[in-house]
């Protein structure tokens, strides 16, 4: 499949899930999404769970800062280093995020966690978009994305002020990396090895939707751990496994070695 096709089709996905959630009639934030199932408050923290499993989120953020500033991207491409740079500060900035907002969760501190995601979000599609469609274009996109998927939160935040919340801009954000970075894993050719790392962030992003939306169930069955409390650390597995890939991937040209008595071209 040549160029013109993958792209095509990546633009054909995009376009056609911009245009399903413009017809979506507008989505408030639901207040009871305050309200988690774990209220436990302990050491004088309320939320306590729900605001120390955001730990995570800052260890891995911060070993993957070091490791793009040092420069060690052996499973990367050193083209697409500032985007792995932004996807590990927008993790790290979860973990603050996210804690504050447990704190006392309402729509005022849920910006503070939302923002980071986009962040973290936008950043990651770039440098999948580098790594399988194109180094340019997954350079040039940095940027734009990380700030259409900033102005997404305000955008949500401001609507909710105005009293006609309005969620379809940050789902969407949300949604299409998720839908696309498959389409890109299915037909464009990777330039890195190690296709299972970026399947593995998947199905660890949909383990931990599906924990997010058990929360209540989750807790009343384990009782030491809630769904969202098990969402925050299923994610920060998935920063955690990207992480990995920078480090055990290799090109693709590596990967592939010649049979023994093979004559290598």
């Amino acid at each position: 499949m040549n160029q013109s096709v993958r792209s095509f089709i990546v633009l054909f996905t995009i376009v056609v899930s911009i245009a399903v959630f413009t017809l979506v009639p507008k989505i408030p934030q639901d207040l009871n999404y305050h309200y988690f199932g774990d209220q436990k408050q302990m050491l004088g923290i309320p939320n306590f769970w729900n605001v120390m499993t955001n730990l995570p989120f800052l260890i891995v953020g911060l070993m993957g800062i070091r490791r793009v500033i040092s420069n060690r991207l052996d499973g990367g491409m050193p083209q697409l280093r500032p985007a792995y740079l932004i996807f590990f500060i927008g993790v790290f900035l979860v973990g603050l995020g996210s804690g504050y907002y447990h704190l006392d969760p309402d729509n005022g501190t849920l910006i503070w966690d939302r923002l980071p995601i986009a962040i973290a979000f936008t950043a990651l599609f770039s440098a999948i978009v580098g790594e399988y469609l194109s180094i340019t274009w997954g350079r040039r996109l940095l940027y734009p994305l990380v700030l259409i998927g900033m102005a997404s939160v305000v955008y949500w935040h401001w609507s909710e002020q105005q009293g006609h919340g309005d969620l379809r801009f940050y789902a969407l954000v949300q949604f299409l990396p998720m839908l696309l970075i498959p389409v890109m894993l299915v037909f464009c050719r990777p330039r890195l090895s190690g296709n299972g790392y970026l399947w593995g962030i998947i199905g660890i992003y949909a383990a931990a939707k599906l924990a997010e939306t058990g929360d209540v169930v989750i807790y009343e069955h384990l009782r030491f751990l809630s769904g969202h409390s098990l969402k925050h650390l299923l994610a920060a597995g998935g920063a955690a496994l990207f992480l990995v890939a920078l480090q055990k991937r290799v090109p693709v040209h590596q990967a592939i070695k010649p049979e023994s008595g093979a004559v290598s071209e």
